[in-house]
């Protein structure tokens, strides 16, 4: 009897299912329009897969790159402060390039966790800078009418904080095989939506 060239792992096949759903759901950010401040930017990354999964990358690529490093922290930190800048300034420049951006994020965060790819820190930093920016900027572009803009700024910044924990433990704990295959995932994403924009 021939053994398959591959099984698909249960975490695989819902990466897949994710995958199938992804055009419809990624851009749309529902249940939270005219919440007034804090719930609704906390909400807001996990109700867009395009948000959840680059903010999940960002942590698997840290826990790869950096691992056991003093440095560890400095790209979640600087994905966030980037993401206050593009939110700050949603309003005052065109938001054109962040939707763009944000595939992007997803192709080129996703490959480099599927690859386990090493990049100096400089690098790395001025990367998820530029993905941060445009997801911060995404973020401002779709507050809710009525909401308090510190107060939703909090909200993402804190549950982008969580995602990137998530990420960073997944690093930690997964095994190789695994976070490759969430990393082909999130690269997988990337194209579906840049197929669907």
């Amino acid at each position: 009897m021939n053994k398959p060239l591959f099984r698909l792992t249960p975490l695989a096949r819902l990466a897949g299912a994710a995958l199938l759903v992804a055009p419809g759901a990624a851009w749309a950010h529902p249940g939270h329009d005219g919440a007034p401040g804090f719930a609704s930017g906390f909400a807001h990354p996990f109700t867009g897969i395009d948000h959840l999964g680059a903010m999940l990358l960002v942590g698997l690529w840290t826990g790869l790159l950096l691992r056991q490093s003093r440095a560890m922290w400095a790209l979640p930190a600087a994905f966030l402060a980037a993401m206050l800048a593009g939110f700050a300034l949603a309003g005052t420049i065109g938001g054109g390039a962040a939707e763009p951006l944000i595939v992007l994020s997803l192709l080129a965060l996703g490959g480099a966790v599927a690859l386990r790819a090493r990049a100096p820190l400089p690098f790395a930093l001025a990367a998820v800078m530029l993905f941060g920016f445009a997801h911060g900027q995404a973020h401002g572009l779709e507050t809710p009418a009525g909401a308090f803009p510190a107060l939703f700024a909090a909200g993402f910044l804190v549950a982008t904080g969580v995602l990137q924990g998530a990420g960073l433990w997944c690093a930690r704990v997964l095994p190789a095989p695994v976070l490759r295959a969430i990393g082909a995932a999130g690269a997988g994403l990337g194209l579906v939506l840049a197929g669907a924009a």
